[in-house]
């Protein structure tokens, strides 16, 4: 994906401000990235044809998506702002309230995503991914370091 896809999909990248920090890749996605793993896709299909936490229910629900994050030590926490010592990530819905995409807050204050299967790019504000594409952000997520 060059810079013109990425801002025809998310048109505010452009205004707050991004990079493209890696190639295109299918070994991992938004959900997984967040996750810090970059070995396989996590996603919550019935299926079973993409990696889910066994003890969560394989439902692409806010709730599950939420649970799925637990497992690896986060609590849900009030504000997306940047704290000392805390790794955030954020939840996106859509209009429906199904979960779209994950970010995960790197020490520098701004925002890493994973653009499904294609590049990552690191972005000031949560808010640059905001629209049709992802929706917006349900929940923001944080753990001790």
């Amino acid at each position: 994906m060059n810079r013109q896809k990425i801002e025809a999909s998310f048109p505010s990248l452009r205004s707050h401000g991004y990079s493209i920090t890696s190639q295109a890749t299918i070994e991992y996605n938004c959900i997984a990235w967040a996750a810090g793993d970059t070995g396989s896709c996590w996603w919550p299909d019935p299926m079973n044809l993409g990696y889910w936490p066994p003890s969560i229910p394989r439902k692409e629900t806010l709730e599950a998506f939420v649970k799925a994050y637990e497992l690896l030590g986060y609590d849900i926490c009030k504000e997306a702002s940047h704290e000392e010592g805390f790794e955030k990530i954020a939840i996106y819905v859509d209009s429906n309230g199904k979960p779209t995409h994950a970010a995960r807050q790197l020490s520098s204050g701004r925002w890493t995503s994973k653009l499904g299967k294609l590049e990552d790019i690191e972005h000031t504000t949560l808010d640059g991914l905001y629209g049709p594409t992802y929706g917006s952000v349900a929940v923001c997520m944080k753990r001790p370091k």
